[in-house]
């Protein structure tokens, strides 16, 4: 097998790994043979003996260097962290970040996946940058405390999933508004077309589905209690952005934790762009020739930030009306249409993304912005 600037490589054994829910398939190769090997899903173990046997089959030294990657899914990260522990030399990447052919219908099969893995890793160790994206691996601390945030998201889509069922229900029966409060005694005193209260059977499944809300919204008030805790009372460095954030009018708990456990809190940021890069607000331009437009913000980084930034952008124009960034929304977008309002909000959002870094880092704060009271 032949590599891109192959005498650049540097030497060793290198092993891409093809995940699965039952089976790792594993391709090894120091040179031009590949060997492809299957090993049971998460046997770790199972792994570095089988990169002990590549190295004799391969005639590759017994203390060579090995170097790896598998792309980031539904194992997280673990495994780069095992790997690692065990001195390889680990990259996990960004599937959707790798070029392939799309002039004609592709074949793909778990072999076939692997080995364009593996391909890729022999040109990302040549020095080609560009081949995929690398993702970086936050410590085990910093995902931990990214779980309080994902849950209540998680939570909130539950709510809104059993209220529309529950709707559903009562709309069977021709019951098209019933409020969230007291549900239960209205769905006792509800009557159907003909002046009939609900049937039997269908009343124990509403309060089945109720029940189900009542306990996820118990759920919810706990969680948002921490995370109200967390930006009063600070006890870790986490926790302490987290409350930097909170200083400013328009950010609530909710979207200062969502940045500082998605952004802030443990990642490094060397400019502006790659702030807005990480949360898909850059410009994606369209230039052939003598046309040129634009495709709106790339949408390929952190939809969660992104997501927050919107509804901060938003809250910001309201209550920090005196501010810089403000008065520069008024001026460009305040007084077209809804369709430039919307355009101009996430021009913002971008914006107040990098006064927002430049605060928890360099403690710039932008004109004009208010803080809440000490």
């Amino acid at each position: 097998m032949q590599a891109h600037a192959a005498t650049a490589r540097t030497e060793g054994i290198y092993v891409a790994t093809e995940m699965s829910n039952t089976v790792w398939r594993l391709a090894f190769t120091a040179g031009d043979k590949i060997r492809q090997v299957t090993i049971t899903a998460g046997d770790g173990a199972g792994f570095l003996q089988q990169v002990q046997t590549a190295k004799e089959k391969l005639h590759v030294a017994a203390d060579a260097p090995v170097y790896s990657c598998y792309e980031a899914g539904r194992d997280g990260f673990w495994f780069h962290r095992f790997l690692t522990a065990h001195g390889v030399t680990n990259l996990v990447v960004d599937a959707g970040s790798m070029r392939v052919q799309r002039k004609h219908r592709s074949a793909k099969t778990d072999r076939l996946d692997v080995e364009l893995l593996l391909r890729h890793l022999l040109r990302w160790q040549a020095g080609e940058r560009n081949v995929w994206s690398v993702v970086r691996v936050p410590s085990v601390e910093a995902e931990d405390q990214r779980r309080l945030e994902r849950e209540r998201q998680r939570l909130r889509k539950e709510c809104t999933a059993h209220w529309a069922r529950l709707w559903s229900l009562l709309k069977l029966h021709g019951i098209r508004s019933c409020p969230k409060n007291r549900f239960l005694a209205h769905v006792v005193a509800a009557r159907t077309w003909d002046g009939q209260p609900l049937p039997e059977r269908m009343q124990a499944e509403l309060r089945r589905e109720y029940a189900r809300v009542a306990q996820l919204a118990q759920q919810l008030v706990l969680l948002e209690a921490e995370q109200v805790r967390q930006v009063k009372a600070p006890s870790t460095a986490m926790e302490k952005v987290a409350a930097k954030l909170h200083r400013l009018l328009s950010l609530g708990p909710t979207s200062a934790s969502t940045l500082t456990y998605e952004l802030f809190g443990w990642r490094t940021f060397r400019n502006r762009r790659e702030v807005g890069a990480l949360a898909g607000l850059t410009d994606t331009p369209w230039s052939s020739g003598a046309l040129a437009h634009s495709q709106g913000i790339s949408k390929a980084g952190n939809r969660r930030v992104r997501h927050v930034m919107i509804e901060v952008a938003w809250k910001w124009v309201r209550y920090q009306p005196a501010s810089a960034l403000s008065q520069w929304y008024e001026r460009r977008f305040a007084h077209g249409g809804a369709r430039l309002r919307r355009i101009g909000i996430v021009a913002l959002a971008r914006k107040l993304l990098i006064a927002l870094w430049r605060w928890v880092t360099f403690d710039e704060l932008a004109a004009g912005v208010r803080l809440r009271p000490a």
